[in-house]
């Protein structure tokens, strides 16, 4: 039974889900299937980043609570249709957990994070029998850039790896050199392409998530950019008849007056 009482059990969030999937509950809920919930659950895991994003720990609690609910609810559909329940999810995250952690549940020894992030990976690989990439089971829908950073990372840990960041400094470089060569427009989108691989390089070397930096660039240029627009409405001018120079002038004062998180 769902109650007031207990609704900070795991339990509860298990039954309510069941109860809006059962006789009498929410047509809407009823409906849904794993197809119809693949964007909620990727609408909700970025809603989870931007939570992150903004340091905002009252938010990143509600939004790991809603993509807590899209887990239960496909483990529910699941469970309708005889395929697996949610205690079979977890308890084969806690197995995988405890296999990948033979040097904290057994006798391995390891001497710092990097050793048992290579020894998690050899796991992995030996459970697939060590057949498969490396790379096999980087998810392809990731965002491009998380893929691409994700692959290189994977790759790295084999030793295939530049010995300085200077190397990719001056590969950047030459990347933007043949960038600017390109003849033709499936040239310059290939060109293009190995820029942008160069520059995750660039981030990953320096400790940084490129997907994250590039969000809260993002961030920073609609909050400057509103301003600007804000500002001509104030002033009774717009945006769009001033020229490039004067658009530049707003853009630094935009600087100046929005605070950079």
């Amino acid at each position: 039974m769902v109650s007031e009482n207990n609704l900070d059990k795991f339990e509860t969030l298990v039954a309510i889900i069941a109860r809006l999937r059962g006789p009498g509950g929410c047509p809407w809920d009823k409906e849904q299937t794993h197809e119809s919930l693949r964007e909620a659950l990727l609408e909700e895991s970025y809603e989870v980043l931007e939570a992150l994003d903004e340091k905002s720990r009252r938010r990143l609690s509600e939004e790991l609570g809603d993509l807590l609910m899209q887990i239960v609810f496909h483990a529910q559909i699941a469970a309708e249709a005889g395929e697996f329940q949610i205690c079979d999810v977890i308890e084969g995250i806690n197995r995988k957990l405890l296999y990948r952690h033979p040097h904290v549940f057994g006798s391995v020894k390891v001497k710092d994070a990097g050793e048992a992030l290579v020894n998690w990976q050899a796991l992995k690989q030996k459970e697939k029998g060590g057949k498969a990439s490396l790379l096999a089971n980087v998810p392809k829908k990731l965002p491009a850039l998380s893929y691409s950073q994700e692959i290189q990372d994977r790759a790295a840990r084999t030793g295939f790896d530049w010995e300085k960041i200077e190397g990719i400094i001056d590969k950047l470089a030459e990347e933007v050199a043949e960038l600017k060569g390109a003849e033709n427009q499936q040239k310059k989108e290939h060109e293009f392409g190995d820029l942008l691989f160069t520059m995750v390089n660039v981030a990953r070397w320096l400790g940084l998530d490129a997907e994250s930096a590039l969000r809260e660039a993002n961030v920073r240029f609609y909050k400057r950019f509103s301003h600007m627009e804000e500002t001509c409405r104030q002033r009774g001018v717009n945006l769009a008849d001033l020229s490039f120079a004067e658009q530049n002038e707003l853009w630094e004062e935009a600087k100046r007056a929005v605070e950079d998180k």
